[in-house]
Formats: structure tokens, C-alpha cells, sequence
């Protein structure tokens, strides 16, 4: 059974660093791109990254420049690291895999990240 568990999250403070952990399983990880999306408090869903199965990535311009994402075939896992951390940058952070085009069919349930003073 396709499983995505995101890990990680936490309190920070702004300008903090946090690193997200995406661990799969139950699919051939390889074959398959990553995206992250997240959900502030009231707010809808926002894309924020996406790794693709030769490792080229998209980043949503409200992140680029701060976090990165990589991916660990051998561990089955993505990774999201987020830098210079801002207040807005608080939200549920998924992660999903990448079914067709723009599409992601299997979610984990979320970790949350909170920035604070």
C-alpha cells in the first residue's frame, strides 16, 4: 500500500532552519516525482516544490532562493530543506507523489511547521 510520512516539522524562530523528511513506500519510489504543498492557518492549499525522478526540481517563488529539495533513492525519501524561515512560511507542509502532469494521487497527512518570535 502506498504510505508518504512527512517528518520534521517543529517551532522555529524567523530566520530559523527546519528540514522536512518525506519517507514513501509501498510504490517504486524512483519512478515516480515528489511535490511538497502546504497549508497556512485559514488558508487553501499552496504549492511549494516539486523534485522530478531525474532529480530536476521546481520551487514556488515564494521559496525560492530559501529552501531546497532533494530526494534519496536508496532511502526512498524526499527531503525539503527550509532556510531564513519567515512568519508566513507557517503552514501544514505535505508531501505527495507525482501521478500525471500536475496531478498527485497519494498524500501523507501533514507535519506542521510553526515560526515564531
Amino acid at each position: 500500500q502506498v504510505q508518504l510520512v512527512e517528518s520534521g516539522g517543529g517551532l522555529v524562530q524567523p530566520g530559523g532552519s527546519l528540514r522536512l523528511s518525506c519517507a514513501a513506500s509501498g510504490f517504486s519510489f524512483s519512478n515516480y516525482g515528489i511535490h511538497w504543498v502546504r497549508q497556512a492557518p485559514g488558508k487553501g492549499l499552496e504549492w511549494v516544490s516539486s523534485i522530478l525522478t531525474n532529480g530536476g526540481t521546481y520551487n514556488s517563488d515564494s521559496v525560492k532562493g530559501r529552501f531546497t529539495i532533494s530526494r534519496d533513492n536508496a532511502k526512498n525519501t524526499v527531503i525539503l530543506q527550509m532556510n531564513s524561515l519567515k512568519l508566513e512560511d507557517t503552514a501544514v507542509y505535505y508531501c505527495a507523489r507525482w501521478n500525471d502532469w500536475w496531478s498527485m494521487d497519494y498524500w501523507g497527512k501533514g507535519s506542521l511547521v510553526t515560526v515564531s518570535s
